[in-house]
């Protein structure tokens, strides 16, 4: 999971993510980790918003750290997700030749069809925070149907 800073968007696919593969008992199947495309702010916690939201549906043990996403990464990762157009656009400069990963929107399996996950960090309130909850976990849910292991 990839987004441009990995204090909002990104943080919180990745939380629903493995939140969605523990409750169905797949986590021995997957690695899921998210990562940002500057740098800007490694090392810290994501936006509180994004924090608050994931404890307020239910998602009370994630803890991560702001990170910028490495070449090892598209050999590490069978899938890496954008959550914009911008995001793959980067993902697809920055691949390596011949790499494992698959670059693709998170919501291009949204079944609703709201294929970009709207960038909340400049709103003023949650709201924004908990619309991209809920894309995630349509994408999140989607995406697992279709490869079910």
């Amino acid at each position: 999971m990839t987004d441009k800073r990995n204090i909002c968007r990104s943080p919180i696919a990745e939380a629903v993510f493995a939140h969605y593969i523990k409750e169905n008992g797949l986590d021995n199947y997957w690695d899921i980790d998210s990562a940002a495309l500057i740098g800007y702010h490694t090392g810290k916690s994501p936006d509180n918003r994004a924090m608050s939201t994931l404890r307020d549906k239910g998602i009370k043990n994630y803890n991560h750290r702001a990170r910028p996403i490495t070449k090892k990464d598209f050999d590490n990762f069978d899938w890496i997700f954008g959550m914009d157009e911008d995001n793959i656009e980067e993902l697809n400069q920055m691949k390596p030749a011949g790499c494992r990963a698959k670059i693709e929107l998170l919501g291009s399996y949204d079944p609703n069809g709201e294929i970009i996950i709207r960038d909340p960090y400049y709103d003023n309130n949650s709201a924004g925070f908990v619309k991209a909850y809920e894309q995630c976990v349509r994408s999140v849910q989607a995406f697992h149907q279709k490869y079910k292991h």
